[in-house]
């Protein structure tokens, strides 16, 4: 019987990956054909923006609304395969897809604008005026 070092390192660094790859799992989807796309939302002087990564899909496939406050986009993202085609294995997440964001007063509702270029839409949220901030001159006497 010949022995075998042990390299605990190399096991830590597999359960990290593994650990890892199950997170990434379950934040991406919660329930068989459920996924949640990658989103940043960003602030300016002027506005907020929300960017959500939808690789593949069309202006079609993706639905805004604004509700109570509430920004929600939502839609489908459908598997593409051509007749007579099986899929034997996909890593790619395919489903319908719901985000909703609470948004601050301060948003001109009537102004909101969207776009979807190169698979990254978009949502522009101009803040009103009266959240923007303002200068006040202070005088030295």
């Amino acid at each position: 019987m010949a022995l075998v070092g042990w390299r605990p390192l190399d096991e830590l660094m597999r359960v990290h990956d593994e650990v890892s790859r199950l997170f990434r799992s379950f934040l991406q989807r919660t329930e068989e054909g459920t996924w949640y796309p990658d989103m940043d939302i960003a602030e300016t002087e002027d506005a907020f923006y929300v960017r959500a990564e939808l690789p593949g899909m069309s202006k079609d496939d993706v639905k805004i609304t604004l509700q109570d406050s509430v920004l929600t986009i939502s839609g489908e993202k459908k598997c593409q395969t051509t007749d007579g085609e099986t899929l034997l294995r996909t890593e790619r997440y395919y489903g319908p897809f719901q985000r909703s964001f609470t948004l601050p007063s301060s948003v001109q509702v009537d102004a909101i604008t969207a776009t979807l270029e190169n698979g990254v839409l978009t949502v522009k949220l101009p803040k009103a005026e009266e959240a923007k901030p303002k200068s006040v001159p202070i005088e030295v006497e």
